[in-house]
């Protein structure tokens, strides 16, 4: 499996959260699978998203694209950090 790490923080989580909601076709037809929002214990508007990817490539192609660099200009996104991962294992305890 093919996994994105995002780390970054919004300017306000609600307003984020509408333009993320409005983009859900978008990653789907880019190629994301599922995804998990997360945010740190102490920040409200430090967010992580943690989604499942069709590729690496299609995610990097997603991520790097003009209009979603505006769109997270749009959205109030501050210096996100991608880290592109794939699944080595994966286990139950």
């Amino acid at each position: 499996m093919h996994y994105v790490l995002i780390i970054h923080e919004v300017e306000s989580y609600p307003a984020w959260k509408t333009i993320f909601d409005q983009a859900a076709g978008m990653r789907k037809n880019a190629g994301e699978i599922a995804y998990q929002l997360l945010r740190y214990d102490s920040e409200a508007n430090k967010i992580v998203h943690f989604s499942e990817w069709s590729s690496l490539e299609h995610a990097r192609r997603f991520f790097e694209s003009p209009e979603l660099v505006e769109i997270r200009e749009q959205a109030g996104v501050k210096a996100p950090e991608f880290i592109y991962l794939q699944e080595i294992e994966r286990g139950a305890l």
